[in-house]
């Protein structure tokens, strides 16, 4: 991008239209003239892929509705919204077994008895630096826009509300994927809690 010479998410957004393509990918979605393009060819036909950034998948629909684009065009345009975060894979050579407190299982959602497996954290070797952990893994929550999500969006509902809505039809969130991943050995639960530390509900 170089807005010097008006090369711009807009303009270049606007050019790839020209083209009559079937699917778009959009980096990002940083101000309310690209948002306002990327809706409008989501409505006619294309097969937008772009990156918001926001706290989770909720916040989509608020910050598109922040950029000042009409709730029934977000709820008409968007198909699901996938939020993801990376967390540190724990070190396969030196992760070891321990039982973690109970205020560490409280944070997570979870009792001693929920625990199928040994909860792992990672020792540190020579292998990993002695980080104890070794590589990333993400996280993710989807958020599937059905009808009733429709529907709120278009009552300009917050994100508070959609994820009530989303978690009492079973959608899980990223704490919760990420426990999944704590209870399967691939990473640990200060990892989790400091990547998620803004999503305790």
């Amino acid at each position: 991008m170089n807005p010097k010479i008006e090369l711009t998410f807009a303009s270049g957004l606007r050019s790839i239209l020209r083209q009559d393509p079937d699917v778009i990918m959009v980096g990002e979605i940083r101000d309310a003239e690209t948002a306002e393009i990327a809706i409008q060819a989501a409505l006619t036909g294309h097969l937008v892929f772009s990156t918001l950034h926001t706290n989770d998948s909720f916040g989509a629909v608020s910050r598109l509705l922040d950029f000042g684009i009409e709730p029934f065009l977000v709820s008409s345009s968007i198909l699901a919204v996938l939020a993801q975060r990376l967390v540190r894979k724990l070190c396969p050579d030196c992760k070891e077994p321990y039982m973690p407190s109970a205020v560490e299982l409280s944070r997570l959602g979870l009792t001693p008895g929920e625990i199928p497996n040994a909860i792992y954290r990672g020792k540190g070797c020579r292998l990993c630096r002695n980080t104890g952990y070794k590589g990333r893994i993400a996280i993710q929550e989807l958020m599937v826009m059905d009808d009733e999500v429709r529907a709120l969006v278009m009552q300009n509902s917050d994100g508070a509300t959609l994820r009530r809505h989303c978690t009492a039809g079973g959608m899980k969130l990223l704490r919760q994927d990420g426990t999944d991943r704590v209870i399967a050995g691939e990473t640990s639960v200060s990892e989790l809690l400091r990547v998620t530390q803004e999503d305790i509900a």
